[in-house]
């Protein structure tokens, strides 16, 4: 079956949640991956940390530059990730539609490229 990644993708004008608000975000998303584990959808997931905590390694120049932060210079971030095995691309939207609906922000799916193992 196709794999397909659910991006949990927090808008710049995404004020973050407070404590308990996002307890009950959680436990939301929390039923949601259970659901998926059991309807043998879900292959691997979790929450990142904030972009600032990124470290990017680029190799362009031909040696390897590291730098703190995050690549891209946007205000927009991804909060989270959802690695999906699923039958189509509506199954993948399925899940996205009760991701979005437990966060509460926008979730982009896109296919991996190639034949699914």
């Amino acid at each position: 079956m196709p794999h397909y990644l659910l991006t949990v993708c927090y808008p710049a004008d995404a004020a973050p949640p407070q404590p308990s608000e996002l307890d009950a975000i959680m436990a939301r998303v929390d039923a949601v991956n259970a659901d998926m584990r059991t309807a043998g959808a879900w292959v691997f997931g979790g929450g990142l940390h904030d972009a600032t905590s990124a470290t990017v390694v680029d190799g362009r120049s031909g040696d390897h530059v590291v730098t703190d932060g995050p690549f891209l210079e946007t205000k927009d971030m991804v909060g989270g990730i959802v690695v999906l095995d699923v039958a189509d691309l509506d199954q993948a939207l399925g899940w996205a539609g009760r991701m979005t609906d437990a966060i509460g922000v926008p979730i982009e799916v896109r296919p991996f490229q190639g034949a699914a193992s």
